[in-house]
């Protein structure tokens, strides 16, 4: 879906929006967000290192982006779990629901709390442990090779105005630093992992996303 939206649809489905008074406009006029290549980090982040994270095979570039959604418990905000989750300080008995995911070791590069929030765990560079068993347009382990970046949100609630803009310019950032990734290389985890995953949810505003990126690709297969 992410990834082969036809224009006709597009165009049509923006006016749809539009007559329904359905604003698509990001402001991201306050958010300057640049990367430094040698060191795989963001400046504006809040740096925040996780051990989860390994070496890219081959020290091989990113080239795939990868949307998730997570809350901690499910459905709530807030709290500071998701960020104990991925430095592995999470209090497996503070919730009934962490006995599901106890001893999970995981992370993501980015994580853009509600409040619109960047938060850096681990370096572009490096590669975060986020995506699973996957496949991005038949190449396997996504992780190898694209960058993982965490909305907190999950799949039938609404994602913040200031999440779409945090969002769209960490992505540019990171395409302005990759210039092999366009918006074709970005997709969701439902996308890569079909059947066992299904976030960003359809909550999640892809025509949105696309109007914040105009100009920095195609937005086609």
């Amino acid at each position: 879906m992410t990834l082969s939206i036809d224009r006709n649809d597009y165009v049509k489905a923006q006016a749809m929006r539009n007559s329904c008074g359905i604003s698509t406009l990001i402001n991201t006029e306050n958010l300057a967000y640049t990367i430094d290549r040698d060191s795989g980090l963001m400046q504006a982040a809040r740096q925040c290192p996780s051990p989860n994270q390994n070496a890219r095979p081959g020290d091989c570039d990113p080239s795939a982006i990868i949307v998730h959604g997570i809350s901690l418990p499910p459905g709530e905000f807030g709290g500071g779990f998701i960020e104990k989750l991925f430095t592995n300080c999470l209090d497996w008995d503070a919730h009934p629901y962490f006995d599901e995911i106890r001893d999970f070791r995981v992370s993501a590069h980015l994580l853009v709390q509600r409040d619109g929030a960047v938060v850096q765990f681990v370096p572009f560079t490096q590669r975060a442990w986020h995506a699973g068993e996957s496949q991005f347009r038949g190449v396997p382990r996504c992780n190898d090779y694209s960058i993982g970046i965490e909305l907190e949100g999950e799949d039938n609630t609404q994602y913040a105005n200031n999440q779409y803009a945090a969002l769209v310019s960490a992505l540019i950032a990171i395409m302005q630093a990759w210039p092999n990734i366009t918006v074709r290389q970005i997709a969701g985890h439902c996308d890569v992992a079909p059947g066992r995953k299904s976030d960003p949810g359809p909550a999640f505003d892809w025509l949105r996303l696309y109007d914040g990126l105009a100009g920095y690709g195609p937005q086609t297969s």
